[in-house]
């Protein structure tokens, strides 16, 4: 075995780091964090989400997506909606939307420019690893 599970582990947690630096660094000039621009990305995939929603996609607390969603609303970046009951759904601005829309194609050009050396088949196939590797969630599992 070339490769052992740690050492692919490693690999994989090295990469994001990269990507998340690199990131970091492109979508400063939008006056963006790398958790702002997500956050604008979900609620563009995902519109009317909760606040868990949004907390659990972007890898926050429920607290800390909180804060950083009253933070985005006062920047008029996304607003905040009653929802059923006591829920509270959230949407794009416009301004939020053109922000998004620009960070994509920097976050594109960063995430294209680590995979450029990978034929269309090996991405493909790496895609295919990782999505084997992550199987279903063990924490969303039941025991018997």
């Amino acid at each position: 075995m070339k490769y052992r599970p740690g050492d692919v582990a490693l690999a994989v947690k090295r990469l994001q780091h990269r990507h998340h630096r690199a990131l970091s660094r492109a979508l400063a000039p939008l006056g963006l964090s790398l958790v702002q621009w997500d956050t604008l990305r979900h609620l563009h995939r995902h519109p009317d989400a909760s606040l868990h929603e949004l907390a659990v996609l972007t890898f926050q607390t429920d607290q800390s997506f909180g804060s950083l969603a009253t933070r985005m609303a006062e920047r008029g970046l996304i607003e905040r909606v009653p929802g059923p009951g006591r829920a509270v759904r959230h949407r794009l601005t416009g301004e939020g939307a053109r922000l998004r829309a620009e960070g994509q194609d920097l976050v594109d050009a960063v995430v294209e420019s680590s995979f450029h050396d990978l034929s269309a088949v090996q991405l493909d196939q790496l895609g295919e690893l990782l999505d084997r590797a992550l199987g279903p969630d063990p924490a969303s599992l039941t025991s018997n």
